[in-house]
């Protein structure tokens, strides 16, 4: 120990600058250390606090990419400590769940669409090929026609009833308002089911005012009163009783149609705006399922709704409900 005492002294006093050298030299290094040891551990929580996350964050995206929506992220923090990766992650994944029902949708609505197109052309494949055979009588030959001709006015409704709903979702059918006698068009969609009454035997009531100007798009609107019309006189069984209201009040326009038919449980009730959705599944009666996810499309378009009430064995009430907009003078709503 003396000797390296003795040789410190022996430098310092050849070296007279040496102790400011050591005072100085002593901090530098502490404080390198010390910021050797910050940066080191900013690094490591950068990358356990972000760099890890967001590397996983980039993985299920890839995922999800791919087809995969079955990708979940769990939040890092617990929920009353959630910062702002928690909050990405959180609509990340709300974001993956909508996509998985967007496809599960998108699957659904082709094979629909394929069931649905698949039916009436089996149909007028088999009665052309039926036409087809030698010594049909005039009888025959015009029984199958007439079922050619239904095929194809389902087919035909079919793909027209795609087409305008999905105009209607895109906004590429955009409602064209005008003020227009309801109670006329009612009148006039009534009418022209007729020859169903007739032919079922149904009694027909309507109960409507004499006039009620309401500002909306005619085209549309009768979509949705020949639809529940139409679905009315289907479910009623012969003998039964189909009724058509209309009232009115200051700020609403209300129509109702009811009938005494099958009814629709608790269960359908829940679905049956749904597209393609039909709770007669075994396919008995026509139909596409498009009618009434139509009609709610329409009606939302316009602000106005539409309820169900309805009892198994007992039938079924639409109601819908227009609000009155006020026509100015040069007949454009305001």
């Amino acid at each position: 120990m003396s000797g390296i005492h003795i040789g410190l002294v022996t430098l310092i006093n050849e070296n007279p600058h040496w102790p400011t050298i050591v005072q100085v030299l002593i901090p530098t290094v502490y404080w390198a250390l010390v910021a050797g040891a910050l940066t080191l551990f900013t690094r490591y929580k950068i990358v356990k606090t972000y760099d890890q996350p967001m590397r996983e964050l980039a993985k299920a995206a890839d995922k999800v990419a791919k087809g995969d929506f079955s990708v979940y992220i769990p939040p890092i923090h617990t929920s009353n400590r959630h910062d702002y990766l928690d909050l990405m992650f959180l609509d990340f994944n709300k974001m993956v769940a909508e996509l998985g029902s967007l496809e599960t949708m998108r699957t659904d609505f082709i094979a629909n669409v394929s069931h649905e197109i698949k039916t009436p052309l089996a149909g007028i494949q088999n009665y052309a090929q039926l036409l087809q055979r030698p010594g049909l009588t005039e009888e025959e030959q015009e029984t199958y026609t007439a079922a050619i001709l239904s095929s194809t006015r389902r087919l035909s409704a079919l793909v027209t009833n795609i087409l305008k709903l999905n105009k209607l979702e895109s906004q590429e059918l955009v409602p064209q308002s005008a003020p227009y006698d309801l109670c006329g068009q009612l009148s006039e969609c009534a009418m022209a089911f007729e020859p169903v009454w007739e032919e079922k035997h149904i009694d027909f009531e309507a109960d409507l005012e004499d006039r009620a100007t309401i500002v909306g798009d005619a085209g549309l609107l009768e979509l949705v009163w020949n639809n529940l019309l139409s679905n009315a006189f289907k479910f009623t069984e012969p003998g039964g009783t189909v009724t058509l209201r209309q009232t009115s009040d200051a700020d609403r326009v209300t129509v109702s149609v009811s009938d005494t038919g099958c009814g629709i449980s608790p269960e359908v009730q829940k679905h049956i705006f749904d597209k393609f959705y039909q709770g007669d599944t075994s396919h008995a009666t026509e139909g596409n399922g498009l009618g009434l996810a139509l009609a709610l499309r329409v009606l939302q378009l316009m602000d106005a709704s539409i309820q169900v009430e309805s009892e198994e064995g007992r039938g079924t009430t639409f109601t819908v409900q227009i609000p009155i907009q006020r026509a100015s003078e040069e007949g454009q709503p305001v």
